[in-house]
């Protein structure tokens, strides 16, 4: 197993504020837009330095789709910014009918995904954005892992043409990524190769299934890690290969198991590739209020159900 070591810890909301205020440096067409929650999305620095730039919508998240979906008529790369339940689950049929269905530029980026947003508890988290989005038409799905991940994903985003949902979180995580890395929008990152299982992971469950690797390893399980931070369009290429070698896969996700990666993967292998899989997900159910690190132990997303979830797949091989 590879060893990947870290000296700090970092939100990847933070990452993506370092990431728009580059952007902003570098295209004077980047503009961003929020639904009052400057500081929650890390946009302070690219309203104080571009406040020409930066438009405070308040809290009116459909208004604010609608301005971006506009905003891109004149050539603008609008960035929207809030938490990740009110840019989906509360905008939904504007994105679909504003930006979706027109192919608008317009790069929907949402904090506080997930479990991890912690003590504020089920109205705020969302573990279904994943699916709504992937499900639209034309829309590109991201869930980079660490705060550099985020960075470049951000900065690559702009480069992109066409409507992109970019996903990342509340709480501090190691970062372990380089931070001159450069993005690949749909090109999966191989963490460690393996013989034995596949791990694919996204967002803040690659770190934990870098851990659970370590354990593995200490078992005699040899498992190849990959970072897929591009949900859609999927590397298609990168799955078949691994699971071709390996036999057998494990997909983890701080996502309802309905809708999210493990489904994409599913869909693929289950046209190309039977294989046994096993799930590392939420199962169908809503959040609650508590730490992030309690929650993710009572919804089963720890390194030790990742290990878990390696040794049964396993012994389903043929």
């Amino acid at each position: 197993m590879k060893k990947y070591t870290y000296t700090e810890k970092k939100d990847t909301r933070s990452g993506f504020g370092a990431g728009l205020h580059e952007a902003g440096k570098r295209n004077e067409n980047v503009v961003a837009l929020c639904a009052d929650l400057k500081g929650s999305l890390k946009m302070d620095d690219f309203a104080n330095d571009f406040p020409e730039r930066f438009v405070q919508v308040g809290i009116a998240e459909a208004n604010m789709m609608g301005i971006a979906a506009g905003m891109t008529i004149g050539g603008k790369i609008p960035f929207t910014g809030t938490f990740a339940n009110f840019s989906t689950g509360r905008v939904y049929d504007q994105i679909r009918q504003s930006i979706a269905y027109s192919g608008k530029n317009v790069k929907i980026c949402a904090s506080h995904a997930g479990l991890t947003l912690g003590e504020d508890g089920a109205t705020h988290q969302i573990l279904e954005d994943i699916g709504l989005m992937k499900m639209l038409p034309g829309m590109t799905v991201i869930n980079p892992c660490d705060y550099n991940q985020t960075k470049a994903a951000t900065l690559a985003i702009m480069e992109h043409e066409g409507p992109v949902y970019l996903r990342f979180g509340r709480p501090v995580i190691p970062v372990f990524t380089p931070a001159d890395q450069k993005f690949e929008i749909g090109k999966a990152w191989m963490v460690n190769e393996g013989t034995d299982v596949t791990i694919i992971a996204t967002g803040h469950m690659v770190w934990r299934a870098i851990e659970a690797g370590e354990k593995l390893a200490e078992l005699g399980i040899d498992a190849e890690i990959i970072n897929i931070h591009t949900i859609k369009p999927l590397d298609e290429e990168a799955i078949l290969k691994s699971v071709k070698k390996t036999g057998c896969v494990v997909t983890c996700e701080e996502h309802n198991k309905y809708g999210g990666l493990g489904e994409s993967v599913a869909r693929l292998l289950t046209t190309e590739l039977p294989t046994p899989q096993e799930f590392v997900a939420v199962n169908d159910s809503f959040g609650e209020s508590a730490t992030p690190d309690q929650l993710m132990t009572k919804y089963k997303l720890d390194p030790a159900d990742i290990v878990a979830a390696a040794q049964k797949v396993i012994k389903r091989k043929a």
